[in-house]
């Protein structure tokens, strides 16, 4: 059996490897200010096991720190996270059956892993990328959050680090192949989605402006609903000027049956 590290996937392992470690560096400054907050230190712990979702694990922490009410801090996470749902549609061909498996890939379900895997091509690369990303994601962000946790306020603010920009850029050269093979209209949404959120990004909190982009996707959509003119119609059929009339339009063929001989 041929070994992932013997194969063209090892590029893919190679850039899973390096998004789990920037990934740890963010979720140990999560644990740390959650920590600094004031929270208990097994909150952060559990709602990386639990929920597993940065943006919206940021957002709780944030409200509920600054006194806010735990159900509003909730209700922002689950906003957050809605944008699973078309995430779901886009990558459930990697699940495979058995509801076990759908319920630990939908928890396994983040931005990483879903632009891992519309990245890839053939189904066997795309599982890889999928649970791959997703299993390591999971373990570093853990791993992270609670060597912050214990280490109190060591990191800090992931600004300072500049870690709050490697997450856009690894998506962003992760999206970008896919673009260049896109349909007209499925870059134009693109491009209108990126507007919106870049547009809504200083008046809303984290996590909303990818939301918001999303109803760009109704130019993609009604671009996919307008059938493209046919660049090459059907030539007209010409009748076989042999039919009819007893005689073959190739002497060589015909030749061939009058002797009742073949190649």
């Amino acid at each position: 059996m041929r070994s992932i590290w013997r194969t063209p996937e090892r590029d893919l392992v190679r850039d899973i490897a390096l998004v789990c470690l920037a990934d740890a560096l963010v979720g140990a400054s999560f644990g740390a200010i959650s920590v600094g907050l004031g929270l208990p230190l097994w909150l952060p712990m559990l709602l990386s096991v639990v929920v597993f979702a940065g943006a919206a694990q940021f957002i709780f922490v944030g409200i509920v720190g600054a006194g806010g009410n735990p159900l509003a801090a909730v209700v922002a996470g689950l906003l957050v996270n809605a944008r699973h749902v078309p995430f779901g549609f886009a990558v459930g061909d990697v699940f495979g059956s058995g509801w076990l498996r759908r319920l630990a890939g939908s928890h396994l379900m983040v931005d990483e892993t879903v632009a891992f895997t519309l990245a890839q091509d053939e189904p066997r690369r795309r599982r890889l990328a999928y649970w791959g990303c997703g299993a390591g994601l999971f373990a570093s962000w853990n791993a992270g959050v609670a060597a912050g946790a214990f280490g109190g306020r060591a990191v800090g603010d992931t600004d300072a680090f500049g870690l709050d920009a490697a997450f856009p850029a690894v998506l962003l050269a992760l999206v970008l192949p896919s673009l260049a093979q896109a349909r007209p209209a499925a870059r134009a949404a693109a491009a209108a989605g990126a507007a919106i959120a870049l547009a809504a990004t200083p008046f809303v909190p984290a996590g909303v402006p990818v939301l918001l982009a999303l109803a760009a996707v109704a130019l993609g959509v009604r671009g996919r609903a307008t059938p493209a003119p046919d660049p090459d119609p059907d030539p007209p059929q010409h009748p076989d000027p042999g039919r009819g009339s007893g005689e073959h339009p190739d002497p060589e063929r015909a030749s061939d049956v009058r002797g009742g001989g073949g190649r």
